[in-house]
């Protein structure tokens, strides 16, 4: 079964650590993992020591599987990192369920986020759980000296009403 809960500030050790070694499944064949090791968990831990109270955690069988956040509490979802040992068992969906229940509530109504586009098996979940290729762009990183596609998504959460005049509009 899978729990999710807000997350501790003593998560953030085990969370940097998941999120590494999903960045790393992720990255692979798109950066120098040897290189930016180092520097990916340092990122991870500044980002999680700062940013722990708008991450939320899922658990299965009381151990840390994953984690998400909305950083700026807005319709962006910045982070969702998911254990590459507890991939494909449903935790990245209920991390994504949580997040949009949560934006719902709050009245937002389409969720954002984006990944590199070569991160087929993060397009390919995003896909499946309703989201769709909203923008495509190439950005020069100077950390990896070279240019890094990116692909942004979108899921509209709240149907859009009928605008017009009369019951059901015209």
């Amino acid at each position: 079964m899978i729990t999710i809960r807000y997350a501790t500030a003593d998560d953030v050790p085990a969370l940097a650590e998941i999120g590494l070694r999903a960045w790393e499944q992720a990255a692979t064949g798109v950066a120098d993992l040897d290189a930016l090791r180092g520097i990916a968990r340092e990122a991870f831990l500044q980002f999680l020591a700062a940013k722990w109270v708008t991450v939320i955690v899922a658990e299965r069988g009381g151990v840390i599987a994953g984690w998400a956040a909305r950083e700026k509490m807005d319709e962006e979802i910045t982070d969702l990192w998911v254990d590459p040992a507890l991939q494909r068992q449903g935790v990245g969906a209920a991390l994504l369920v949580a997040l949009e229940d949560a934006m719902r509530r709050s009245g937002i109504e389409a969720a954002d986020l984006q990944t590199h586009a070569r991160n087929a098996p993060a397009l390919a979940f995003f896909r499946k759980q309703g989201y769709a290729v909203n923008w495509l762009s190439v950005t020069y990183s100077p950390k990896l000296d070279r240019d890094v596609e990116s692909v942004g998504l979108r899921r509209q959460l709240v149907e859009d009403r009928p605008v017009g005049y009369g019951p059901g509009g015209f």
